[in-house]
């Protein structure tokens, strides 16, 4: 018998791929306090369920083509005279809506509707798992292609355009990532905490770091244990996987909050 033939192998492969490519990315959510574009671009996923299962389209394509307008609209309206927080508050809600009300229309898939909500990392395949690895995949070698020139359009705009780098093509840059990751985790914690498991982990890893390169490292460890005993917690107490992994994702950012006061108390 094959190891992937286990479910709680394919769930444990399935969350490490998720969390290895949304640690990094992560952390330019938090540097660039981008918290509310990961929850907008997040909600618009079950649009994007809705209309894969309309047209009988895999939902991966579905949720990846949504994420995309969604990011690329964003990117659009910003710096034309609308509030960045208002554009995202419109369309994280409405796009929530409009997709909650779509599934509705569509035959026998009122059933699943919780699964597209908080994640079904029990039921991942074989195939599913074949999708979260290659988009993981591409969202690391995405970032590691271009980690120098994110972090300084990043960091420092005006030092970004003085060497030739453009901060709106990396935003587009980070905005297909955010895609790409929010379309690999709507199978693993749901479309209501996927924007959960790019920020807690990366905050987390704050606290430990020195180095952007150090905070990835560690938030990608935070995300391993986030995981590893979210799954092991959900199977001991009987709770839903997804959000028992966001829990402990939750409980280590406290711990890490905590380490933190405490050395600031020492000092």
């Amino acid at each position: 018998m094959s190891l992937l033939d286990d479910f709680i192998v394919r769930a444990v492969l399935a969350g490490l791929g998720l969390v290895l490519a949304a640690a990094p990315l992560g952390c330019f959510v938090v540097w660039r306090r981008m918290a509310y574009f990961g929850d907008a671009t997040a909600h618009a996923a079950l649009l994007g369920v809705a209309l894969a299962l309309a047209f009988n389209i895999s939902i991966f394509a579905g949720v990846l083509s949504v994420a995309l307008i969604m990011a690329v609209t964003v990117s659009a309206l910003s710096g034309r005279g609308f509030a960045m927080d208002t554009i995202l508050g419109v369309m994280a809600h409405s796009s929530l809506a409009f997709g909650l009300v779509a599934v509705s229309f569509v035959p026998g898939v009122r059933v699943d509707l919780m699964a597209y909500l908080f994640g079904d990392i029990l039921a991942v395949g074989r195939s599913d798992l074949l999708v979260i690895w290659l988009g993981a995949a591409l969202v690391v070698g995405l970032l590691y292609w271009r980690w120098s020139a994110l972090l300084t359009a990043t960091l420092n705009p005006d030092l970004a355009y003085a060497s030739g780098i453009s901060p709106k093509r990396e935003q587009m840059i980070l905005s297909l990532a955010l895609a790409l990751v929010v379309a690999v985790a709507i199978k693993v914690v749901g479309t209501l905490l996927i924007a959960a498991m790019l920020l807690i982990p990366a905050a987390s890893a704050r606290t430990f770091s020195r180095t952007p390169e150090r905070m990835a490292a560690i938030a990608m460890v935070i995300g391993v244990l986030s995981v590893l005993g979210g799954i092991q917690s959900a199977f001991t107490f009987d709770t839903p996987t997804g959000p028992t992994i966001v829990c402990v994702a939750a409980l280590l950012f406290v711990a890490a909050n905590l380490v933190r006061l405490l050395r600031a108390q020492v000092k």
